[in-house]
């Protein structure tokens, strides 16, 4: 069996401290002020717009991970925006400075995530974008959950380009070893025992100390994890996920080989599988291979990394997308 990796119960609150390391320049730190947009459900969630000095060449979207508010990835989004790339991030609803009143008391359920929220986003990045000669193309980052959800939301069609990082089909039969059986005990007893007991999925739960889950979020992913095919197999979810089949932009799925707590390559392989109309290209990223240690889930977008990891992540989709090479030249 597979040992543990050194990652298994990452400390969220850890790693928020760990990207206060400032990026060059220093006024990267100084988050962009807020805006609010209006889902299609008439609910509200938090977004920031990060902004070029000079006249955007395109634009991207960041979609976070299960939990992780849109503040983790602010350098990253800082680094981009150097770029060239107008960035605009959000919060889910339920999570960070989306949250309307405590957690417990939010019904929110992990599809509205995507069919609601990123479909906000879309519409918010699509407006952005321009229109005629002077379109901008459009790049679609996510990680973890922000790139296996992708595929739900309405407008994934228009992007020209989807990377995702440490996104997987959360089917627990994807793990390897020992950690497989973590991750069953997981959906069919951890997650959603705690959730019914305390009426959210507590920042414990999650490994971190954060506010947590909505309970109705923490009940479906479980339920999604313990399917076989996870959410692509939902039949609720029928007419929604032939967004994945009809996207035929340039879509590059990484994995982390470090990260086998949250997205082992067997699981990002069944991610890359639904894009089949898509010219997709399946990465690894080798903390070795670049002078690191360890990167784990989250350690792609911390500050102290970035100068190694996101030149490795960006150029590949960059220069394999007619559009963005266009533009970024």
């Amino acid at each position: 069996m597979d040992a543990l990796p050194p990652n298994a119960s990452p400390d969220l609150a850890a790693l928020e401290a760990a990207f206060e390391a400032p990026v060059h320049p220093p006024a990267a730190d100084a988050l962009p002020p807020l805006l609010t947009l209006h889902c299609a459900d008439g609910t509200p969630i938090a977004a920031r717009w990060y902004e070029p000095a000079a006249p955007a060449r395109a634009v991207a979207m960041i979609s976070a991970a299960t939990g992780v508010p849109q503040r983790y990835y602010r350098h990253f989004a800082a680094w981009l925006a150097q770029r060239g790339y107008a960035v605009l991030s959000y919060d889910y609803r339920g999570i960070a400075e989306s949250r309307r009143g405590p957690v417990h008391r939010d019904g929110s359920r992990m599809r509205d995530w995507a069919l609601q929220d990123m479909r906000a986003a879309l519409a918010e990045a699509e407006l952005r974008r321009g229109s005629g000669a002077q379109r901008l193309p459009l790049l679609l980052i996510g990680h973890s959950f922000g790139g296996n959800a992708a595929g739900l939301a309405p407008g994934l069609v228009q992007a020209d380009a989807l990377l995702t990082l440490g996104a997987q089909s959360g089917d627990w039969r994807h793990w390897p070893g020992l950690q497989r059986w973590i991750t069953f005990a997981y959906f069919h007893g951890l997650l959603p025992l705690v959730s019914h007991l305390l009426g959210k999925a507590p920042g414990w739960a999650l490994g971190g100390r954060g506010d947590g889950l909505p309970k109705q979020v923490a009940l479906e992913w479980a339920r999604w994890g313990r399917r076989r095919g996870y959410l692509f197999t939902d039949p609720t979810l029928a007419a929604d996920i032939e967004s994945y089949r009809a996207f035929r932009g340039v879509a590059h799925v990484w994995n982390i080989s470090d990260d086998l707590t949250y997205g082992p390559a067997r699981a990002v392989d069944a991610l890359a599988a639904q894009f089949s109309a898509a010219r997709v290209e399946r990465h690894e990223l080798v903390p070795q291979a670049l002078g690191l240690k360890r990167l784990g889930h989250f350690g792609a977008f911390r500050a102290q990394v970035g100068a190694r990891v996101w030149p490795r992540l960006l150029a590949p989709i960059e220069a394999a997308t007619p559009a963005l090479a266009q533009a970024l030249r």
